[in-house]
C-alpha cells in the first residue's frame, strides 16, 4: 500500500514538487530519492545565487529548510514501512551494493 503524495511546494510555473512513495517528484516524475545538503553539493555557489535560501537539493530541485524537513519526514515515513518479502530484501540489498560500488568509484 502506497501512501498519498505529500506536497512540498508548487513551482512558479505551476508544477508540483511532492514526495510520492520513496521518491521526490516534479510533476509526478521522479527527481531524487534522497536530499543533499547544499554545503555538500558541487554546484552550491550557482544554486545559492539563484535560490539564496536553499539548504538542500533533491536532484535538480533546491529546497529551503522547511521544505527539506517536510520532504525528509515523508521519505522517512515511506522507508520506515518494512516489507519483509524476499523481493523487498533483494531490492534493499541491490541498492546497498550499488551505493557501495558508487562510493568506491564504480560508475
Amino acid at each position: 500500500m502506497q501512501a498519498d503524495p505529500v506536497l512540498i511546494r508548487t513551482t512558479h510555473d505551476g508544477r508540483r514538487i511532492e514526495v510520492i512513495g520513496a521518491r521526490i517528484c516534479l510533476d509526478g516524475q521522479p527527481e531524487a530519492d534522497e536530499l543533499v545538503v547544499i554545503d555538500e553539493h558541487p554546484n552550491r555557489q550557482a544554486i545559492l545565487k539563484v535560490v539564496p535560501l536553499a539548504t538542500h537539493v533533491a536532484g535538480r530541485l533546491p529546497l529551503t529548510l522547511a521544505e527539506a524537513s517536510v520532504a525528509q519526514a515523508a521519505l522517512r515515513r515511506a522507508t520506515d514501512r518494512f516489507d519483509g518479502s524476499a523481493q523487498a530484501a533483494r531490492e534493499r540489498l541491490r541498492q546497498v551494493v550499488w551505493r557501495k560500488s558508487v562510493t568506491d568509484g564504480v560508475e
